[in-house]
């Protein structure tokens, strides 16, 4: 249970980095229109932090900890929402700094940045498996 609430708790503090970067950086460049970087702070706090302190509930009142899928689930999630958070980062940047970005470094921002969605949405699949099968 602690290694999860520690998880949410570096989460909670990544989520509170990215809120203050983004106020501050979009200050600073006296940028006023929305950007990615708005949703970073929002999408670290919830597929971050509340994931995993409910992973902590559930982990405490049962085996799932011990399932195999629960362990691949760890792992899969914990690449698919930082790489998520940082490919949102850089594409806010480029929108606040209103970088003239190619088409190929459009794209690879994109890709990357959906890569890091599959793999967090598998994460979630992984982890309601797991659920269902350690359910008493």
């Amino acid at each position: 249970m602690k290694k999860y609430i520690n998880t949410a708790i570096i989460y909670a503090a990544a989520a509170m980095a990215g809120g203050v970067f983004y106020r501050e950086f979009t200050k600073f460049n006296g940028f006023r229109e929305r950007t990615a970087l708005g949703t970073v702070h929002t999408h670290l706090f919830l597929l971050g932090m509340v994931v995993f302190l409910l992973v902590a509930l559930f982990s405490e009142k049962g085996e799932l900890a011990k399932d195999k899928l629960f362990s691949v689930f760890y792992c899969v999630y914990n690449i698919g929402v930082p790489l998520t958070a940082v490919m949102m980062t850089v594409r806010g940047i480029a929108q606040v700094m209103e970088l003239e970005l190619s088409k190929g470094a459009d794209a690879a921002i994109s890709g990357v940045a959906g890569i890091g969605h599959i793999l967090t949405g598998v994460g979630i699949v992984l982890l309601l498996i797991a659920l269902k099968r350690t359910a008493k």
